[in-house]
């Protein structure tokens, strides 16, 4: 790594309506450094990325670029002085080749030479040892050579400056360990990157420095190896880190067993998941464990009617119920926080109180549509309960860091009442201050008495959440863990061993 600064930000500020985005904001990066930006969800990570890369334009301070003062009034300006973007949503064509994607938009000359293109796009493939023809179909690669390509395409255009947000969000340990591989590739090559990421271990294995944001301020540089990770914590929340700690998981009374609130028996969709049965207690949080593409989300989707429902049988509280579209399972007092937040979460252009109410407004029916005052009331009380950090009700969601998107969500189902909650990733891609918070709400949601289905990639806060997980692989249930079994150790010993 060496100590040539070839971006300097000094005194950054950006302002929107309400919010003092960036307040003073100081920031360096190295040739050749990976250089990890951190900070909760509206701690400014975002801004700072779009003022770096001419999409906001600053309110106040300096950007000197290899020791020039620059000021970027759009995206390509940026690019153009080489500095390339890749966002956690892949922003490529998924119906064009891979050739295609790595130079659509660049071309200036009247016809298309694609065997120089081709040729061209392989040998940069290779030189970054990227396992992608130059002629395959985009959508036939995995999300992580996807995320690559990506990558290519923007150090192609002399890229010497990376950023890199939420590259890994999607991906699985194997393709996380691939990307990394490049990454350091780059790096060698004296690339500059920028790497936003809320998996804290990734942090400590790539990166070479970190900055810390926090409510749009600087909170320090630090070299990595001298920041242990709980101190980090610490920075990024404001506060000493007691709360991760100390969360206990809720065990139900054992006067809650007996009639189950849910029990299914069969159940099967047409998204290929195997038939199964499940069952969940009043006050209970169980969680469905396995790896990436084991059916999880599938499982769920099933038990809400999300996706079509092609067999099985099901009761709530003893009696037999019909449960063959969303609405059914909401009217049976089934809530169902999604794995796709942006994609089946929000409705992105609507305001932040207009997503809250929105499944109470479809169960009540929109013919019968809430008056303003009563949405105000509604929205009003679940933004203080859950601490949304918004500039008012009429904010339109899109405009909301990702953690307090994922509360908005939360809300929209707590305000339903359901008896059952099922929350597939409900921490994915959020800060740990909000992790925590939303942790806390679901052991304090089970105490009351509400039953709950947690699924999290993240092992440890399942198992510091849940009283049983349900092994899946294969899309079927290979296991059931509680009591003294709910370790890491065991999920992973089931998972190897499979339906014994």
């Amino acid at each position: 790594m060496s100590s040539e600064n070839i971006l300097e930000m000094k005194n950054i500020s950006k302002s929107f309506p309400g919010v003092k985005a960036l307040d003073g904001v100081d920031f360096k990066l190295q040739k050749g450094e990976i250089h990890a930006l951190m900070g909760e969800n509206g701690a400014g990570k975002s801004t700072l990325i779009k003022v770096i890369t001419g999409v906001f334009e600053k309110d106040g301070g300096e950007i000197i670029l290899n020791g020039r003062p620059v000021h970027f009034r759009s995206p390509q300006e940026a690019q153009d002085s080489g500095i390339g973007t890749v966002y956690q949503e892949i922003t490529l064509c998924p119906n064009l080749t891979v050739a295609e994607n790595m130079f659509i938009g660049r071309g200036r000359e009247p016809f298309i030479q694609w065997k120089q293109i081709n040729t061209k796009a392989a040998k940069l493939l290779d030189s970054l040892g990227i396992p992608a023809s130059p002629v395959q179909e985009l959508t036939s690669c995995s999300l992580a050579v996807q995320q690559m390509i990506a990558i290519a395409r923007a150090v192609d255009m002399d890229c010497r400056i990376l950023l890199l947000d939420e590259p890994t969000s999607s991906l699985d340990e194997d393709e996380v360990n691939k990307l990394f591989e490049l990454m350091r590739e780059l790096k060698a090559r004296g690339v500059g990157i920028i790497f936003i990421t809320h998996f804290l271990e990734q942090v400590y294995e790539i990166s070479d420095r970190i900055t810390v944001l926090r409510n749009g301020k600087l909170i320090g540089e630090y070299e990595t190896s001298s920041l242990p990770q709980i101190e980090l914590i610490s920075k990024m929340m404001g506060k000493d880190l007691d709360d991760v700690t100390k969360l206990k998981r809720y065990e139900p009374a054992a006067s809650g067993a007996g009639i189950p609130v849910f029990d299914g028996n069969g159940l099967s969709s047409a998204a290929g998941v195997r038939p199964f049965n499940f069952t969940i207690q009043k006050g209970e949080v169980n969680g469905f464990a396995g790896l990436l593409g084991s059916g999880r989300s599938e499982s769920v989707r099933a038990i809400f009617a999300a996706d079509k429902v092609t067999g099985g049988e099901v009761s709530i509280n003893g009696k037999k119920a019909k449960i063959k579209t969303p609405l059914h399972a909401m009217k049976h007092g089934i809530g169902y926080l999604p794995e796709d937040r942006k994609g089946d979460g929000i409705i992105d252009d609507l305001s932040v109180r207009d997503n809250i109410i929105l499944a109470l407004q479809v169960m009540k029916g929109f013919f019968r549509p809430f008056s303003l005052k009563q949405a105000e009331a509604f929205a009003g009380e679940y933004i203080k309960k859950l601490n949304i950090k918004t500039p008012a009700p009429d904010t339109p969601i899109k405009s909301l860091s990702g953690g307090n998107q994922q509360k908005v969500i939360l809300a929209r189902w707590l305000l339903t009442h359901p008896e059952y909650l099922i929350l597939d990733e409900p921490t994915r891609g959020i800060d740990v201050g909000t992790k925590v918070e939303i942790q806390k709400l679901v052991l304090k949601l089970a105490s009351e008495g509400m039953s709950l289905t947690f699924i999290s990639s993240e092992i440890e806060e399942m198992l510091r959440t849940c009283s049983r997980l349900i092994v899946m692989k294969d899309r079927e249930i290979v296991g059931e863990l509680s009591g003294t079994y709910l370790t890491e150790n065991d999920v992973m010993r089931v998972i190897a061993q499979g339906r014994e």
